[in-house]
């Protein structure tokens, strides 16, 4: 695990675009393509836009795959669905096409939406193992990380699949990918600015307190990648 401490979100923006800028460009240059996992909320706003305007030329964009680490149960016009958010700060800018973006289909029953999605990652990876170059992670200040919420039944999930759970606190369901399904990824980079999230990341972090259903960004741990955590001084004020 890397964890990279900056003192401002725009130096940590700067930083994790390179960081993304050269795990692209080595997928690309070793295998022809880059699958990129997206993380949904206001964090990766700025990151996007910068990817989509200012390093615009320095990623082969038609060679990058996009998907959702998980997904709001709203229509996708709906200002809080992710696909929406990444649609107006990165693929319009980028003019992704259609093909290249695997949206949550959100029109679908949240169980439907999640075997809809399993099968679409399934046939774009032709039935082999779903392995990611890159997933994007965010950390609410519960230490949820993609929809899996402390307590549900997702953090007890062993399958690598996408699934759909139900989170009481916020009286909804969700779409997710399950934490094993996350940890086959080759690159793994969390964003996690504010002095709201301090608490959780020192939790999170502790070495001498696992408790994944309490805080469940500790099931991230890649099998056989990388771990970084990109995070500001105020979020790591408590480590």
């Amino acid at each position: 695990m890397n964890l990279n401490i900056f003192k401002s979100i725009p130096e940590l923006n700067e930083k994790l675009i390179a960081y993304v800028i050269e795990i692209a460009n080595q997928a690309i240059e070793s295998k022809g393509s880059f699958n990129f996992v997206l993380t949904g909320g206001n964090s990766p706003k700025e990151l996007y836009r910068q990817l989509a305007t200012t390093y615009k030329n320095e990623i082969d964009w038609t060679k990058v795959y996009f998907f959702f680490g998980d997904e709001r149960t709203v229509l996708p016009n709906h200002k809080d669905y992710n696909g929406l958010m990444a649609k107006e700060n990165l693929f319009a800018y980028l003019q992704t096409p259609a093909s290249h973006i695997f949206y949550m289909d959100t029109t679908l029953q949240p169980e439907a939406a999640a075997i809809a999605y399993k099968n679409a990652l399934d046939q774009h990876f032709k039935d082999q193992p779903i392995v990611f170059d890159l997933v994007l992670l965010g950390m609410g200040d519960d230490a949820h990380t993609a929809s899996i919420f402390p307590g549900t039944d997702l953090v007890q999930n062993k399958e690598e699949t996408v699934a759909a759970v139900w989170v009481e606190k916020l009286n909804t369901y969700r779409i997710s990918l399950t934490a094993p399904l996350i940890n086959k990824a080759k690159n793994i980079a969390f964003i996690t600015f504010g002095d709201n999230k301090a608490i959780a990341l020192a939790k999170v972090l502790a070495s001498d307190q696992k408790d994944p259903n309490t805080y469940p960004a500790q099931l991230i741990n890649p099998i056989n990648g990388n771990l970084a955590w990109f995070v500001d001084e105020q979020a790591a004020s408590l480590l």
